[in-house]
């Protein structure tokens, strides 16, 4: 029998628990979403790994099963692919966390991605069995939470790093606050560290039936307005949310930013360099209180993005600069 790992987008299903028929089906009918079953193939790499429903990472062989999920991905800094591209069954975990599809173009940096074959979709009573059957619903669309957003230039531009600091700061001083990724490819480990760093409850889009957040805007709006209703009926002081990936990447960004609105009460960016910052002011005319990540790593690069757009920087992880984050913390959400 052949070992079988559920990946971490399954952590919102019951496959581990109920069963379930692999059944293959024909192109027309798949869909981003979808669960199904991968053969492990090829040579292993450093990427042969799966992050389990736990978040645990979890090595593979040839001849491993994974269940996981069809998806899209458009990274800027390791690869882009989608299930649409997968041609005689071959396909890539496109993440670990089990988003299922075909590179059509990968950072020459990346070792060789985890190669599957497509065995068959999860299905029960014929039809097959989809991330939006477990997703979060609401029957009215309320959110009256103070947020503290984090946005970024790229992806790898400080915003967990960020983020951890932010709840860690607010739960310290007995705050209840929710640790949500609004945007970008499914990915458990990210949001488990802002339950590490005190935050009560996480959420995320797969929470809400999304493998990731390249998808249309209607699609995504209607998976949005649901997740964060759910939090507000949690009831927390603050929400910090973090949206994966950049507003101006396919990632509907920009739209988790809008819904979110008027609750934003601080704003921070997490930049690679300075002149990525004057690019987002320009392109996304986004109100900007604070800029950290390696734009703000030395005095220098703190010194330019003053100098380029008048916004203040700080590097978090310099013990005599936290005063100016906690400060500003303090000051623009009324601590």
């Amino acid at each position: 029998m052949k070992n079988t790992i559920f990946s971490s987008l399954t952590r919102i299903a019951d496959m581990d628990r109920v069963p379930y028929v692999t059944q293959r089906l024909p192109r027309s009918e798949w869909s981003s979403g979808d669960y199904v079953e991968a053969e492990v193939i090829g040579v292993p790499s450093e990427l042969y790994k799966i992050e389990d429903p736990a978040g645990n990472m979890v090595p593979v062989v040839a001849g491993d099963i994974v269940v996981g999920a069809f998806g899209d991905r458009e990274a800027t800094l390791e690869g882009v692919g989608s299930f649409r591209a997968i041609r005689d069954h071959k396909m890539h975990a496109l993440t670990s966390a089990g988003l299922f599809g075909a590179f059509t173009s990968l950072s020459p940096f990346m070792p060789d991605p985890l190669s599957l074959n497509y065995v068959g979709h999860v299905t029960r009573h014929e039809k097959k069995v989809t991330m939006q059957d477990f997703a979060i619903q609401a029957n009215q669309h309320r959110f009256n939470v103070p947020t503290i957003v984090l946005v970024g230039t790229s992806m790898s531009a400080g915003k967990t790093l960020t983020g951890q600091w932010v709840v860690r700061e607010l739960s310290k001083r007995g705050l209840k606050v929710i640790a949500a990724k609004l945007t970008g490819a499914g990915r458990l480990r990210d949001i488990l560290s802002f339950k590490k760093c005190g935050a009560s409850e996480i959420f995320d889009f797969v929470d809400a039936g999304l493998p990731s957040t390249v998808v249309s805007e209607e699609e995504y709006r209607a998976a949005l307005l649901p997740l964060l209703s759910m939090i507000d009926e949690h009831n927390p002081d603050f929400l910090v949310a973090e949206a994966g990936a950049s507003p101006l990447e396919p990632y509907n960004g920009d739209v988790a930013i809008e819904e979110v609105g008027k609750n934003i009460k601080c704003s921070i960016l997490c930049a690679s360099d300075a002149y990525a910052v004057v690019g987002v002011q320009q392109a996304f005319g986004l109100n900007i209180d604070l800029v950290a990540g390696p734009a703000a790593n030395t005095t220098a690069g703190i010194d330019l993005v003053k100098k380029l757009t008048g916004l203040p920087a700080v590097n978090i992880l310099d013990e005599h600069s936290a005063h100016e984050f906690r400060e500003l913390l303090e000051q623009k959400l009324s601590l």
